[in-house]
């Protein structure tokens, strides 16, 4: 990235929260943690300031289906930042007492969760969307799941995962693609190749309807959700022009609709996330309780009218307009260029240069957007939960959780 003078490198693993048994689910995020305790070479406090002295930093996260390990300094730095990489990667020391303190931060994580209903009702849409699939687990696990990890499982989970054949090293910024590959070679060219990490089938019928989830708070918290075709799909481009032109900024149909006409919320928007053999599109917003049907009235009349109509030649027009531009903004750093770099082959996905961005977003035509409008928007294949404490009008359209306690991703574009 020429005029750049910092590079972002990283290291990741195709292991994620998808891939894990239920009786341990959240052990790729509590491993993520873990190799920041301590490797056969460094102290967790010597890991700590190894690139946070040269004025770098080094940070780490856990998805569905992969986990990354990230650096980021100086262009002079990148070799420090590799060895470093490589060191949390291939030495982790994952001791039994070190993975008992480790459970309480994480146990801390998720009770921030619990304690932030616009988290928590994303987790509660997924676990009863996915109906069981992998894909609606929480990445960070339960309580309980956590506790039964112990320091042979992170071992052998290491031991299978971290090798040749699940690892994926990408930069950006200020670095030469031959440093790059020798330092590659240098720290990672050892390796076991290892056998890959089978992929999360593909998921069973999703539920549909409406369920609540009964909690005492001010607000109410809904997302509404639909299934999507895997992030490979040449789709992914129509579907990201629908997700702009829906919820995607304050010209939406829905801020102008719930938000600005309505007053109904302060927050509404509509996302998407892709996976390797399916994906949701769905949208999020935050009312007063008393709100909560007008609320979504509102939300399936906007979905409904689109999925209906589509969009005319002006709104597509503009929407193309916002998503290039927007795409163009949001990668003008390296950290956001790398994860993308990575996002391909982690996908197995062939890399599409920048300068063809433009023309894939521009190839999406109306008949595109009405037909994966027709697939996801309509009411009736929506599943959408509520998280708050609910009334009778909110509870008339679809199954009712009365009482059930409130349990605890742009890649290929």
């Amino acid at each position: 990235m020429e005029g750049v003078r910092s590079v972002a490198v990283g290291v990741w693993v195709r292991q994620g929260s998808a891939h894990e048994p239920p009786g341990l689910a959240g052990m790729s995020h509590l491993l993520e943690h873990m190799v920041f305790r301590g490797t056969t070479n460094r102290s967790r406090r010597q890991i700590a300031v190894a690139l946070e002295g040269l004025g770098g930093s080094l940070n780490a996260y856990t998805s569905r289906e992969h986990t990354g390990y990230e650096a980021r300094v100086r262009g002079r730095h990148l070799a420090q930042a590799v060895e470093v990489l490589s060191d949390l990667v291939r030495n982790p020391l994952l001791r039994q007492e070190d993975l008992d303190r480790e459970k309480e931060i994480v146990f801390e994580e998720i009770a921030a969760v619990e304690d932030t209903p616009e988290d928590l009702v994303f987790d509660l849409h997924g676990s009863r969307m996915w109906n069981g699939h992998p894909y609606g687990r929480p990445i960070l696990g339960t309580r309980e799941t956590v506790a039964a990890v112990t320091a042979a499982d992170l071992s052998e989970l290491c031991s299978r995962t971290h090798t040749a054949a699940n690892l994926v090293v990408a930069a950006a910024g200020r670095v030469d693609h031959g440093a790059l590959v020798a330092l590659a070679e240098e720290w990672f060219g050892g390796m076991e190749p290892g056998e890959p990490v089978s992929p999360a089938g593909v998921p069973r019928t999703p539920g549909r309807g409406i369920d609540l989830v009964r909690r005492d708070s001010v607000q109410s918290h809904l997302v509404f959700g639909s299934p999507t075709p895997g992030a490979s799909h040449s789709d992914r481009y129509a579907l990201l022009l629908l997700s702009a032109a829906l919820g995607g900024g304050m010209s939406s149909r829905l801020f102008q609709r719930v938000r600005e006409e309505l007053a109904l919320a302060y927050s509404v928007y509509s996302f998407q996330s892709l996976y390797l053999k399916s994906g949701v599109f769905g949208v999020y917003l935050g009312t007063r309780s008393g709100w909560v049907a007008d609320a979504i009235d509102a939300v399936r009349t906007v979905c409904g009218t689109v999925a209906r109509d589509g969009l005319s030649h002006g709104e597509l027009a503009r929407t193309k307009e916002q998503a290039k531009g927007e795409i163009v903004l949001s990668l003008e750093s390296p950290e956001a260029r790398v994860n993308r770099l990575a996002g391909f082959a982690l996908l197995d996905l062939p890399f599409v240069p920048m300068d063809r961005l433009p023309g894939l977003i521009d190839g999406v035509d109306r008949c595109d957007i009405a037909r994966v409008a027709a697939e996801v928007l309509p009411p009736e294949r929506q599943f959408a939960l509520c998280l708050g404490p609910g009334d009778a009008k909110s509870d008339t359209n679809g199954r009712t959780a009365c009482g059930r306690p409130g349990e605890p991703t742009t890649i290929g574009i």
